[in-house]
């Protein structure tokens, strides 16, 4: 038997979180440089770097991090079946049940080796995110090397108010699964241990899995 978060897992989940953090500080620092919305700026105390180029360096240093370990953990997901087991299937009935629960202060979450629907929607959702945000900077550090990408996003300031609103959507995740992980602080705990052991075997996992209240 395993933990539910093996120490790569662990490793990648807090890498992530790192690089994420100096991403969003150091692109807040690029974006008071040429603001899209002129009532919208960012405080230097929350920003990252003295200057927009400093800012940059930041971003790029992030860029490298995020994206190598996000790969990695994207392939370590799916060949490992972690994504399959852990975040499918999602039942909208059980998001809006269980975010209606979280919203009261009564989520509840005794088995954490399954994720409740708010979880799996809110990992789902950030992963395709970031997806859209490696899109999306691509297009506006090399808007002409990359045409072909600043072409989905109609032009480059399309590509601009995509990774703006990208970093919104991933600042809300990041609000939403801090809170989540308050409210129930055994997650927050496992991601630091490991969490409780787990069956290797499928076939067990679904006969200990718990029934549905569907």
């Amino acid at each position: 038997m395993k933990r539910m978060h093996p120490a790569v897992v662990r490793i990648m989940h807090w890498t992530n979180a790192i690089a994420m953090v100096i991403m969003i500080m150091s692109g807040w620092k690029i974006y008071n440089d040429e603001v899209i919305f002129g009532f919208l700026h960012f405080p230097d105390a929350i920003t990252l770097g003295p200057w927009a180029q400093h800012g940059l360096q930041w971003h790029f240093f992030g860029m490298w991090i995020l994206g190598l370990n996000g790969l990695a953990y994207l392939i370590y997901g799916l060949v490992s079946g972690r994504f399959r087991r852990l975040l499918l299937p999602i039942s909208p009935r059980e998001v809006i049940r269980e975010a209606l629960a979280a919203l009261r202060f009564r989520l509840q979450h005794a088995d954490l080796t399954h994720y409740n629907a708010v979880q799996k929607t809110l990992y789902v959702g950030v992963i395709l995110v970031i997806i859209l945000q490696v899109i999306s900077g691509l297009a506006i550090w090399k808007p002409v090397q990359f045409s072909f990408l600043t072409a989905l996003f109609y032009d480059f300031q399309g590509a601009r108010l995509a990774h703006f609103f990208g970093m919104v959507a991933i600042c809300l995740f990041i609000v939403v699964h801090v809170s989540l992980a308050l409210l129930v602080p055994k997650t927050l705990l496992a991601m630091i241990t490991g969490g409780p052991r787990v069956d290797d075997d499928p076939a067990a996992r679904a006969s200990s899995a718990p029934a549905s209240n569907m």
